[in-house]
């Protein structure tokens, strides 16, 4: 290892839809450090205790393995921000930008950067199925504005399921993107750096499912990674362009992972950018990673140097 070894922090675990997709990563993450000498602890945010061991652990640094909500939403990168402990990833405005789905998309338009239609329907307040249909078109996606790892979305092919779509989402959050479908390519682009920034080679997401679903994204066999993308060489481009655009345009720092269509026609939209990707076996930024020429034991300890650095 280039640097000296480390005490560091793998914060896991957590209260979040994702907690046992945080707990995975975090296991793996550990080992890798642990694999080029550094000294890792493993410490789960959901008990509040957390707070006085990251505080009086002497730490160097904290890698953050949390998904979804209090660990990719700028809460923990607050937290760490008032105890002065370096972090992997991006800060707290960044972290909290791209949780929120309508947020990001509003800044990717600003930015110039393609995205499907949307609209927001918020708990309580009346809505039109028919004015959703008639301006985003009879197949529509259904989210809720601040959860990940696809948790309570929906896929709508007829205007009677809308209604269903939108309180499934509202399980898990008080507001709910409603988004055009857009048919093509699922096509991912990582994004590794600081003020330099590499783009990873494109990555082509074929689920057993109808989308990239919870189950797609985490049970071994329930997804196919095709590297590079097949899609044609200047789609390939486009979307590693509007992965660091995006990047740049959320301020994010470290690490991102942006989440195209590629339409037949060759017509790239984002979607989303994850600032925590995942990083289990079946993750799809250490996949692309990995076909760019870095271990996954490399890349974690590349994400540490960002940190440092900062």
């Amino acid at each position: 290892m280039s640097e000296r070894a480390l005490r560091i922090a793998i914060l896991m675990g957590g209260r979040s839809a994702e907690r046992e997709v945080s707990l995975h990563t975090g296991e793996q993450v550990s080992r890798a450090l642990a694999s080029i000498g550094h000294e890792v602890v493993h410490v789960d945010t959901a008990d509040i205790g957390f707070i006085e061991t990251l505080r009086t652990g002497r730490f160097d640094l904290a890698f953050i393995c949390l998904h979804g909500r209090f660990g990719e939403d700028g809460t923990i990168q607050g937290l760490l921000e008032l105890l002065e402990l370096p972090y992997v990833g991006s800060g707290v405005l960044a972290s909290a930008l791209a949780m929120d789905k309508v947020v990001s998309k509003q800044i990717f338009v600003a930015a110039g950067i393609p995205t499907p239609a949307w609209a927001v329907v918020r708990r309580g307040h009346p809505y039109s199925v028919e004015e959703m249909v008639g301006r985003l078109g009879g197949k529509l996606v259904v989210k809720p504005v601040s959860e990940g790892s696809s948790v309570g979305m929906s896929i709508v092919h007829e205007p009677a399921e809308l209604a269903p779509a939108i309180e499934r989402a509202f399980e898990h959050d008080r507001t709910v993107l409603i988004e055009e479908f857009v048919a093509g390519a699922e096509v991912t682009v990582g994004v590794l750096g600081n003020s330099e920034l590499t783009a990873l080679p494109t990555l082509e997401v074929v689920p057993e499912h109808e989308f990239y679903d919870y189950e797609s994204k985490y049970v071994p066999g329930m997804s196919r990674h095709i590297i590079p993308a097949r899609v044609p060489d200047v789609a390939r481009e486009e979307c590693q362009r509007i992965a660091l655009e995006a990047h740049r345009a959320l301020t994010c720092r470290g690490m991102s992972r942006a989440d195209t269509i590629v339409t037949a026609d060759g017509t790239v939209y984002l979607l989303e950018v994850n600032t925590i990707p995942g990083m289990t076996k079946t993750s799809l930024l250490p996949d692309a990673a990995r076909a760019a020429g870095i271990e996954f034991p490399e890349l974690c300890g590349t994400l540490v140097s960002f940190a440092r650095e900062r």
